[in-house]
């Protein structure tokens, strides 16, 4: 009798520990997913840690820039966010692009360019980045590129106007594709009919 007594207590102790082991999983784990629902656009894009989780390809790349200048002209942010905002473009620049971009300046140049942004009361609506399949890779003076078209809609009160560029990505050393430069797509002349790319 006093085994069967302790079996079943030992049983009914197991399921209890059980339920209760699940119920602080779960709560754990709701906890985790409110705290990931409440953070803005600007504190997703400063987590990412580059040095782990560099974006793996062209349109990767393209993309989480394209984050970083949503956080830039379209939310909220301090002045130290910004910093931390514009440090995480460069960190997508090839060498040659922070070669003509010193920091200082390109920080300074940076918040002015927000400011006025905000002021003319502008906000980016739409972009729209082309497919993985449609980036244009090729090979000059011995460096691997790729170009990628992205189309933005801007909003200026009342008024909605479109944009292409065209980003050019280098391949470093290490095997990541780093921004090189962009431009307006109408300013972008490919020749393709010599199989170069540098036109």
């Amino acid at each position: 009798m006093k085994k069967t007594t302790v079996g079943v207590t030992i049983i009914f102790i197991l399921v209890i520990v059980a339920i209760v082991g699940v119920y602080a999983v779960l709560t754990g784990k709701a906890k985790s997913d409110a705290v990931a629902e409440k953070m803005t656009l600007v504190q997703t894009v400063l987590s990412r840690d580059m040095q782990k989780d560099y974006p793996a390809t062209v349109k990767e790349v393209v993309k989480y820039y394209n984050d970083i200048e949503q956080c830039f002209y379209n939310e909220e942010h301090t002045e130290e966010e910004l910093k931390q905002l514009g440090l995480k473009a460069r960190g997508l620049y090839d060498q040659d692009l922070l070669k003509i971009n010193e920091e200082k300046f390109y920080l300074y140049r940076l918040g002015e360019d927000v400011k006025a942004f905000k002021e003319k009361k502008r906000n980016i609506v739409d972009i729209s980045l082309a497919a993985s399949t449609d980036v244009d890779f090729f090979k000059d003076d011995g460096y691997e590129f790729a170009r990628i078209r992205c189309t933005y809609t801007v909003r200026e009160n009342t008024k909605y106007m479109k944009e292409a560029r065209i980003y050019l990505l280098r391949r470093d050393k290490n095997k990541k594709w780093k921004i090189y430069g962009w431009d307006l797509e109408q300013n972008v002349h490919v020749g393709r009919e010599e199989g170069d790319g540098t036109k």
